[in-house]
């Protein structure tokens, strides 16, 4: 069910004081009427209104705006005749809406605040506007005028901020990062970043740490409405660093580079999955159904039901279906001599299927544990010309090296991001101090 709010305009107050002020006995003020279900208002017989028309004509010039929040299965439509707009007014408000926007786009937990203006004599109200919000950089709002309907976009004023951060892994490389302030969705791009050199199994130490220069948006008002994209990226595993820039190339193509211009992407990521802690590594071992010892020809990532899972790389999806004791499975080849394979998941993530082009990076499933599993995991293969090897001791190939006048840029650009990165940390010095 959706929640609603009523913001009452000092019109309407006047109006319903006055009103009070007429007729107290024929005045229902509820005491406690504000909840996901029920509406504030101020009702008295029509008879009442109809006696003084200079009351009436308040209430009928008076707009209130009424705050809606979407709810599971809710349609903009139901919503919209749950608030007392007519049928035909909401639906000329939503063919003017799904120009620039769809209304199947609205989500559980969205905002929608309508403009409302009272008709005593009906039991709809006429909407005069309507905002909804997709995304924290627009609003968009449709509006009547003369009976028609009008949408429009309308950009919010951001202010983009470089931040610094940094951190002493004690537990682990999550714990120390949200505890140093960073954002979800930022971790997660650092620990991609990562990926392709760190193994967060058994790389990681008590007492290493991490550096970064990130971007947040910032309102007017100063709340951080969502953070951008990686600047510099630094992790020190055991007394080593290893610090990563963030560089677009004149192809239009960004990557992270260390100082020497070399690509950290490598042709597959060995951890196609985050936050997971591997249960079953290559190799022989007893298999826990089963119950003798057979060869285990990929790893096991332990992670709860859900949790997405990576394409490896660029390539081509070969197989998607259910496959055996695997359960539902995705094979993806990458080149002529790479495929990678992901078993015993819950779901496919939505298009993925036989040959679609995904990339590296892209969500292809989810975890679960169908086929011969005892519990959610993901099961990860790497096949190299045919056959299964261990993910964590192949070579990959590596990425791409910087060279001539594109590496000349390059340093040109870590050079300004040396620069901003002493700035923010004397700044941060200067302000602990």
């Amino acid at each position: 069910m959706r929640r609603t709010l009523y913001i009452a305009s000092a019109i309407t107050v006047v109006a319903g004081f006055a009103l009070f002020a007429m007729d107290s006995e024929n005045v229902n003020l509820p005491g406690s009427d504000i909840d996901s279900s029920r509406k504030l208002t101020i009702s008295s017989p029509s008879k009442t209104l109809s006696s003084d028309s200079a009351t009436e004509s308040i209430q009928l010039s008076s707009i209130y705006d009424e705050v809606l929040i979407v709810g599971r299965g809710d349609t903009l439509m139901a919503l919209l005749v749950d608030a007392d707009v007519a049928p035909a007014n909401a639906e000329m408000a939503i063919r003017a809406m799904s120009q620039i926007y769809k209304p199947r786009q609205i989500k559980p937990g969205q905002k929608i605040v309508l403009s409302l203006k009272p008709k005593l004599r009906a039991k709809t109200v006429d909407l005069v506007a309507m905002k909804i919000s997709p995304n924290v950089e627009q609003d968009i709002f449709v509006t009547q005028k003369a009976g028609n309907f009008a949408a429009t976009v309308v950009k919010r004023p951001l202010t983009k901020l470089a931040v610094h951060s940094t951190g002493t892994i004690e537990s682990s490389l999550y714990v120390a990062g949200i505890k140093a302030g960073l954002h979800h969705e930022t971790l997660a791009e650092f620990i991609q970043i990562f990926s392709f050199d760190v193994d967060f199994q058994r790389d990681i130490r008590h007492g290493d740490g991490f550096d970064v220069i990130y971007e947040e948006y910032l309102e007017r008002n100063g709340a951080v409405v969502k953070a951008g994209n990686i600047l510099v990226a630094e992790m020190t595993l055991s007394g080593k660093k290893n610090r990563l820039y963030r560089y677009k190339t004149r192809d239009g193509f960004t990557d992270y580079y260390n100082s020497k211009g070399q690509s950290v992407r490598k042709a597959l990521l060995r951890t196609p999955i985050d936050g997971a802690r591997i249960s079953s590594g290559f190799g022989k071992r007893r298999h826990p159904i089963l119950g003798y010892t057979r060869m285990h020809k990929g790893l096991d990532f332990a992670a709860r039901r859900g949790t997405p899972v990576y394409a490896a790389g660029d390539g081509f999806v070969e197989y998607a279906g259910r496959k055996g004791s695997y359960g539902k499975y995705i094979r993806l080849r990458h080149n002529g001599s790479f495929k990678t394979a992901y078993a015993h998941m819950h779901r496919y993530a939505k298009g993925i299927r036989n040959g679609r082009r995904v990339h590296q990076g892209q969500i292809i499933g989810y975890v679960g544990s169908t086929g011969r599993s005892t519990g959610p995991h993901l099961h990860y293969e790497v096949h190299k010309n045919g056959r299964q090897v261990n993910p964590r001791s192949i070579k990959l190939p590596a990425g791409r090296n910087l060279t001539g006048h594109e590496l000349r840029a390059f340093k040109t650009k870590v050079a300004t991001l040396k620069k901003q990165y002493a700035n923010l940390t004397a700044q941060k010095l200067a302000k602990n101090q």
